[in-house]
Parts: C-alpha cells; sequence; structure tokens
C-alpha cells in the first residue's frame, strides 16, 4: 500500500508539470476551472433530468434494442440499417451490460472495466524507454490504430461516476497513484459516416467502440501479465480528448472533438490507467486551431446550430454539461443531444464536413492535408468546398458499393 505521503508528492508533481503541458496544447485555465461530475453527463442526464429526458430521448436508446427501434421507408433509417448499427454496437453493449444489474457497473460508460485474468505477480524490470516502445508494439499488435502516452493528470477525472441503476454518484474507483495513461484511438469507417445523418451511419460509431474495446482491454491484460497494475476505461472515469491531446495523438477542433493526422475527427478514443514506468509523448502541432479558427464548415452544417461560430470562449452554455474555467470551443451538448433524440440516432454531421475527415492513404488528400498546416491552408479550405469533400451520400449508395476485400 503506497503511504499518503507518496500519493501527494505523485500529484504535486503532477501540478508541476500542468504548466509546461498547458503550454504544449494551447489549454487556457483559470482558477475558475472545475472537475467533471459524470452526472452531468448529457447521456445521464437524458435518465434524471427532466429538461433533457422526454419520450424521444427514451424511444431513441431503445432503438438500439432492434425490434423497438421505429423503421422507415426513407433510406438510412430502415430495418437493414437499423440491424447493422446495432451489430457494430454488440460488442460495447455486451460489455457494457454484462454487470450493469447484478454489479451496478456499466462498464466502458460508467465505470472502468474489470473483466481481466490475474496478471503476472513478478514485475518485469525495463527502462522507461523501452517499455514506452513496447507498449506501442504490442497495442498496435492488439488492435489500436494510434497509441500515444500521457502523465497522469487528475483535472480530468470525474470527480464522481454515476449509477443509472440508483441515480445516484458513485466513487470513483481508480488508484490515485497510477502515474501514466496509455491512449488509443481506433478508426470509425469513412465511406459509412457518408451517410451521415442516418442510423446506418451509427454502425461506424459502434465499430469503433467495439474494436477500442477489444484493443483496450487486451493491451490493458499486457500490461498486467508484466506485473503492474492497469485499469482500462473507454468513456467512464475520465475525459478521453484532453488526455489524448496531451499524449501527441491530435489537437481540439472547432466541434468539440479530436482531430487526429491519420483520421481527422473520425476517431473512438479508449485509455489505460497503469503505474507501468513508461515516457510521456509531446502534444503535436499540426495547424488545426489556426484552421479551425477560420473554417465553420462543422458549425454552419450543425442543424440545430449547437457548434459555436465564434472565437473560443469560456461559455459554457446552460452551465451543467460543460467543464468550467477553460477557454475552448464548447458544442451546445443539449441541443446536439435532443437532434439525435428526434431523428432516432447518433449524428456525425461535424465529422463528414471536417475538411479533416478524409482517407489520408490517398497522395491528394496527404496534400490538402499539408496545405492546411500551413499558409496555403485558405487555399486548401476553398478546394475542400470546390471539390465537394463532405458531402452526403445515401445508405443505398453505401450497401450497393463492393464490400471491402
Amino acid at each position: 500500500m503506497i503511504s499518503p505521503a507518496a500519493i501527494e508528492e505523485i500529484q504535486g508533481a503532477g501540478r508541476a508539470r500542468r504548466k509546461p503541458v498547458d503550454a504544449k496544447t494551447g489549454f487556457e485555465i483559470t482558477s475558475e476551472f472545475q472537475r467533471f461530475n459524470q452526472k452531468y453527463d448529457m447521456f445521464n442526464r437524458a435518465v434524471w433530468d427532466d429538461s433533457v429526458r422526454s419520450e424521444r430521448s427514451r424511444k431513441f436508446f431503445e432503438s438500439y434494442f432492434t425490434d423497438l427501434a421505429e423503421f422507415r421507408a426513407v433510406e438510412g433509417f430502415q430495418h437493414r440499417d437499423y440491424a447493422l448499427r446495432n451489430a457494430a454496437w454488440y460488442i460495447a453493449d455486451f460489455t457494457a451490460d454484462l454487470l450493469e444489474t447484478s454489479g451496478d457497473r456499466k462498464e466502458g460508460f460508467l465505470d472502468s472495466y474489470t473483466m481481466f485474468r490475474e496478471g503476472a505477480t513478478r514485475k518485469m524490470e525495463a527502462s522507461a524507454e523501452e517499455n514506452s516502445a513496447e507498449v506501442k508494439r504490442a497495442g498496435k499488435f492488439l488492435g489500436a490504430d494510434a497509441i500515444g502516452i500521457c502523465d497522469y493528470d487528475e483535472r480530468w477525472v470525474y470527480t464522481h461516476n454515476y449509477s443509472r441503476q440508483k441515480l445516484t454518484d458513485k466513487e470513483i474507483d481508480l488508484p490515485d497513484d497510477l502515474r501514466h495513461v496509455v491512449v488509443i484511438t481506433n478508426e470509425m469507417d469513412h465511406e459509412t459516416i457518408q451517410t451521415v445523418p442516418s442510423a446506418l451511419s451509427g454502425a461506424a460509431t459502434g465499430q469503433g467502440y467495439s474494436r477500442d474495446i477489444i484493443a483496450v482491454l487486451s493491451l490493458t491484460q499486457y500490461i498486467r501479465n508484466l506485473g503492474y497494475r492497469a485499469v482500462a476505461s473507454l468513456n467512464d472515469t475520465a475525459l478521453s480528448i484532453p488526455l489524448a491531446i496531451q499524449a501527441g495523438l491530435g489537437q481540439y477542433g472547432r466541434h468539440g472533438l479530436l482531430i487526429t493526422p491519420e483520421f481527422g475527427p473520425r476517431v473512438r478514443i479508449a485509455k489505460i490507467f497503469t503505474d507501468l514506468p513508461l515516457i510521456a509523448d509531446d502534444p503535436i502541432d499540426f495547424g488545426v486551431t489556426e484552421t479551425c479558427n477560420i473554417c465553420r464548415r462543422c458549425s454552419a452544417a450543425c442543424p440545430v446550430k449547437a457548434i459555436p461560430s465564434a472565437a473560443p470562449s469560456f461559455d459554457t452554455h446552460d452551465g451543467v454539461s460543460h467543464v468550467k474555467g477553460i477557454r475552448k470551443w464548447t458544442i451546445n451538448a443539449k441541443q446536439c443531444f435532443t437532434f439525435w433524440a428526434n431523428q432516432g440516432s447518433d449524428c456525425s454531421i461535424c465529422i463528414r464536413v471536417c475538411p479533416y475527415n478524409k482517407d489520408f492513404s490517398r497522395l491528394g488528400n496527404r496534400i490538402l492535408r499539408w496545405m492546411l498546416s500551413n499558409r496555403w491552408r485558405r487555399m486548401a479550405l476553398w478546394l475542400d468546398v470546390k471539390l465537394r469533400f463532405g458531402r452526403r451520400q445515401t445508405a443505398g449508395w453505401w450497401w450497393r458499393r463492393p464490400a471491402a476485400g
């Protein structure tokens, strides 16, 4: 058992690291900053908050049970579309529901994962540099598309978890002496995202989460097999985006999402808290902030105008579902979720139209990405519109395409 003095030393070291880290990430945080309580996540508010909860939100959640979905004649919301979306979500839903009734744990979304074998009793001794290289190699092998490392930062850890069974706060069960965070991202399917808004496009989200789960559970077991502690987390326990930014995986976009060099905003994020000795990666800068300052494709395309068109600010809209005391672009989560509920599936229009949402295996798209990183960004944004990137495709177009491979 680690002593209270040692814990205070670890936390003190973390506080000392914040200033240089914030300088690299561009986070502007004031003394008004407050950590986030998971209870106020918009999906949780749809359970307990009458200003969010509605008949439409209830039907939205029920639609993930296919027989309860409201099929429509319009393309993208037919039986086959919900069938594929819900199949893509199966691994995420199955693991989340496994202990929800018996143990009050919705793992991956409200609680960290516990489904592991015992690890090794002996620690493998290696340098932090060796561990860092090997955990990245192992993570890629086990299914992560990208992987980075940052130091533990308690600012992004929730003050409390939330129980939807009891409608009460729960204590965070994350040990506070795990010094490092391994963050992974997995791509969401590009072609499916092109059909947004549709139930079919939700399959890309579910597939991304399911791939995340396989990778994060496997990599966590690997670290445990080395003899170290590791806690696997998806959307639960802590805010993923600031940790991913600190781990050098991308930058923050106007639409409130992580934008990565490999896949733009088309990713899902998972993380592992561990005491395995590791070396933190440096945050990266490939011009996203400068591009988002002049690009408003996401804010213009949002049907409910939930994405700000103005400069970053300290505005928190209704003051409930957002972190206070940090200057950034903040979406109106309530307006966003209401649109989701009304259409019967999640929405990713902001992802579809983002200039960074491209298949970067193609040379032309890599050239456009390079242009977005420098003085040619206005030309790149003009070409993005001129070449009709981000236009919506029909679900029928997707179903008629030849299967990959």
